[in-house]
C-alpha cells in the first residue's frame, strides 16, 4: 500500500512538473534540504516557488550583476540563494560583496553617470531621502503596481517587512525592498557585571548598583570601574570600553549612525527627529527643503550636544578602550568583542550577533562550553540632551534598490532575485543563519523562541515594543553620499589631535552647508532635487536658534548628571508587560 501511495503521489507531482514547470524538482530539493525552517508549509512554499518559475520563464539564459556589502547575511546570500535561484528559475546571479564605502561609491557613479554597472544592488535605507528627491531610483510603489506588476510575486507581503517605514519617501512612496536589518545596541559581560564581588565594589565607589546603564553617566562610570579598577579577570586584562578611530568611510557611519541622537542633539520625533533630525540638519516639518546644518542656519550639527557627543567618543576611546583601538575600523572593533577582554560596548551592531554567538572552538571567548553567550545586548544609553520622544539609536536596513539606467528586462530579472532571497520560503532561514531579521512573521516564529536563549536578547529586542526607538538615516539627509563623506574626514582629525570637537564640528556644519547650498543651486536652475533639494536659512547669531524651543539645545550647565542602571531581568519583564 506505502509503495502504491507513494507511486501515485510521484505520478501526481510529475504532472503538476510537466510542460512550463521544468525547477520544481530543484525547488523541492532546496525546501527539503535547505529551506527549513519556514513559516510556509512545504506546499505553501512549493506554490512560491512555481510563481518564481513561471515569471522566471522569458529571463531563463540570464546573467545579471548584484552588490551588496560584506556581512554573513550577504555572504549566504552570495554563495547558496545564487545557487538555488538558478537551479529553480534558469537565472545567473553574480552576487558581488565589497566594503560599505566600495557600494556607496558605486551607486554614486550609477546615479550620476546613467551607466548601467550592477543591475540591483542592497544599498542602506539611509539613502531614501537621496532616492526619493533624485528619481534616479526607481519608484517601487509604481514600479510593482506598473511595468514590473508581472513580475511582483503575490505572497511578497510588503506590510510583513518590519522596515517598510525606512524605505518609505515623504511622497508615502515605497523606494527599495528591505533585504536585512540590525541595530546598534548596548552590548555587556553579564557574567561580569552579576559577580556579587564586583558588584559591591562597584556599588561602594559610585553609589549605585552595577548594571545596564540607562544614561551616559552610568557608561563612563562602569568603563572607568573595569578599565582602573577591576583591570583583570582570570588572568586576562580587562577594559571598560570598546570601540574604533580608523580615520575611514566607516568613522563617519559610526557618527551619522545617530550617534549625536544617543546623545540628544536632535529634535523629538520618530522615525527620525523633526526639524532637527540626528545628522544636525534642520527641514521644516511643513517642507521638504533642508535649511541648514549649522547652528546659525537652525541646525544642531556643531551645538553643544554634537561636540559633547563626539569629545566623549574621542575620550572614552582614549582612556577605556583596549590598546589598539583608536587605530581599528569598523570591521576590526567587531568581532574584538570575542577574544573576551571587554566589558561592555555603547555602540554594537547586531548584524555581528552570529560572531559573538560562535562556539569556544572558533576562538570566541564570550560563550560557555555549552556554547551559551555570557554576554547580553540590551538598549543604547543615552546622553545628558536626550529627552523621551527622540530616537534611541541606529537601526540598518540593507534595502534591494534598482536604477533606471539598468535595462528594463535585466531589473525584471534583478527584482526576481530580489524577492526570492526575501521571499518567505527562503527569509527565515536565512535570518537564522545572518540573525538580520526583516519579517515579523519570522521573528515571532516559534523556531526563535527556542533559539532565543543562545541568542544574548537579540529576539527579545526584536520582539519589544522599544525596537521602534532604533532607525535610520532619514529624509532630511538630501544626498547621502555627498554629505556622508565629509563626516570622517573631520571625525579623523579629532581623533588625530589636530582639531578639538568644536573646531570639527563646526568645519564640518559648514562645509555641510556649503554642499547643500550647490545642491539648492542646482535644484533651482534644473530641478536636480525634484523641488525638494535645501533651501538654506539666512545665517542669524547662534544665540538665536540656542534660544529657541527644542534643537539645537543649549549647553547643560552639567553634562555628566548621576549614573543610572536597570537591572537586564527587569528590563525583559518591562517590555514583555507592554507587548
Amino acid at each position: 500500500m506505502r509503495t502504491l501511495t507513494a507511486a501515485v503521489a510521484a505520478a501526481a507531482l510529475l504532472a503538476w512538473a510537466g510542460p512550463g514547470h521544468a525547477g520544481m524538482d530543484e525547488a523541492k530539493k532546496w525546501i527539503d534540504q535547505e529551506f527549513q525552517p519556514s513559516t510556509l508549509s512545504k506546499d505553501e512554499q512549493m506554490k512560491e516557488m512555481e510563481w518564481f518559475i513561471k515569471a522566471a520563464e522569458p529571463f531563463k539564459g540570464m546573467e545579471i550583476n548584484v552588490l551588496s556589502e560584506t556581512i554573513p547575511t550577504h555572504t549566504y546570500e552570495s554563495e547558496t540563494l545564487t545557487k538555488a535561484f538558478e537551479e529553480i528559475t534558469g537565472i545567473k546571479v553574480n552576487h558581488q560583496l565589497l566594503g560599505e564605502g566600495e557600494v556607496v561609491q558605486a551607486v554614486q557613479t550609477q546615479m550620476q553617470t546613467n551607466r548601467n554597472l550592477y543591475d540591483a544592488y542592497i544599498n542602506d535605507s539611509d539613502l531614501i531621502g537621496t532616492h526619493s528627491r533624485l528619481q534616479s531610483a526607481v519608484n517601487l510603489s509604481d514600479w510593482m503596481a506598473g511595468e514590473g506588476k508581472d513580475v511582483t510575486s503575490p505572497t511578497l507581503d510588503l506590510e510583513d517587512f518590519i522596515g517598510l517605514p525606512f524605505v518609505t519617501g515623504p511622497d508615502g512612496k515605497v523606494w527599495q525592498l528591505p533585504d536585512q536589518q540590525f541595530a546598534n545596541l548596548y552590548w555587556y559581560r553579564k557574567d561580569w557585571f552579576d559577580r556579587p564581588d564586583l558588584q559591591k565594589r562597584f556599588k561602594d565607589k559610585y553609589g549605585y548598583d552595577l548594571g545596564v546603564p540607562v544614561n551616559w553617566s552610568a557608561y563612563e562610570d562602569i568603563a572607568e570601574f573595569f578599565t582602573e579598577d577591576v583591570k583583570e579577570i582570570d588572568g586576562v586584562r580587562v577594559y571598560g570600553h570598546m570601540d574604533y578611530g580608523k580615520r575611514a568611510p566607516d568613522l563617519g557611519w559610526r557618527m551619522t549612525d545617530a550617534w549625536l541622537s544617543m546623545a540628544g542633539a536632535g529634535d523629538t520625533g520618530l522615525p527620525n527627529g523633526r526639524p532637527v533630525d540626528e545628522w544636525g540638519i534642520r527641514m521644516p516639518l511643513e517642507s521638504c527643503n533642508p535649511v541648514g546644518a549649522s547652528v546659525t542656519r537652525g541646525g544642531a550639527t556643531n551645538a553643544p550636544a554634537a561636540v559633547y557627543a563626539i569629545r566623549k567618543w574621542d575620550e572614552w576611546l582614549r582612556k577605556y578602550a583596549p590598546p589598539g583601538a583608536a587605530d581599528y575600523d569598523f570591521y576590526q572593533s567587531l568581532p574584538a568583542l570575542a577574544q573576551g577582554n571587554v566589558a561592555q560596548q555603547i555602540f554594537w551592531y547586531t548584524a555581528f550577533t552570529a560572531t559573538m554567538v560562535a562556539p569556544k572552538s572558533e576562538g570566541n571567548n564570550t560563550v560557555d562550553d555549552e556554547g551559551n553567550p555570557l554576554w547580553r545586548m540590551a538598549p543604547s544609553p543615552h546622553g545628558p540632551y536626550w529627552e523621551e520622544g527622540q530616537k534611541l539609536g541606529y537601526q540598518d536596513a540593507g534595502s534591494w534598490t534598482m536604477f533606471k539606467s539598468t535595462p528594463a528586462e535585466r531589473r525584471k530579472a534583478a527584482w526576481l532575485y530580489a524577492q526570492f532571497v526575501t521571499a518567505k520560503t527562503v527569509s527565515l532561514k536565512k535570518s537564522h543563519v545572518g540573525l538580520t531579521i526583516i519579517r515579523n512573521s519570522d521573528i515571532n516564529d516559534p523556531s526563535f523562541t527556542e533559539r532565543a536563549p543562545k541568542l544574548g536578547g537579540l529576539v527579545e529586542f526584536y520582539r519589544s515594543p522599544s525596537r521602534v526607538l532604533w532607525t535610520p538615516t532619514g529624509i532630511n539627509v538630501p544626498d547621502y553620499p555627498k554629505l556622508a563623506q565629509l563626516w570622517w574626514q573631520q571625525i579623523g582629525d579629532v581623533n588625530s589631535g589636530a582639531f578639538t570637537p568644536q573646531e570639527a564640528m563646526d568645519r564640518l556644519a559648514g562645509e555641510m552647508d556649503q554642499v547643500m547650498a550647490r545642491m539648492q543651486r542646482a535644484d533651482e536652475a534644473n530641478n536636480t532635487y525634484g523641488g525638494c533639494g535645501p533651501r538654506l536659512n539666512e545665517e542669524k547669531e547662534a544665540s538665536y536658534w540656542l534660544s529657541q524651543p527644542g534643537a539645537p539645545k543649549p549647553k547643560l550647565e552639567n553634562e555628566k548628571p548621576q549614573g543610572e542602571t536597570v537591572s537586564y531581568e527587569e528590563l525583559v519583564k518591562s517590555w514583555q508587560k507592554t507587548e
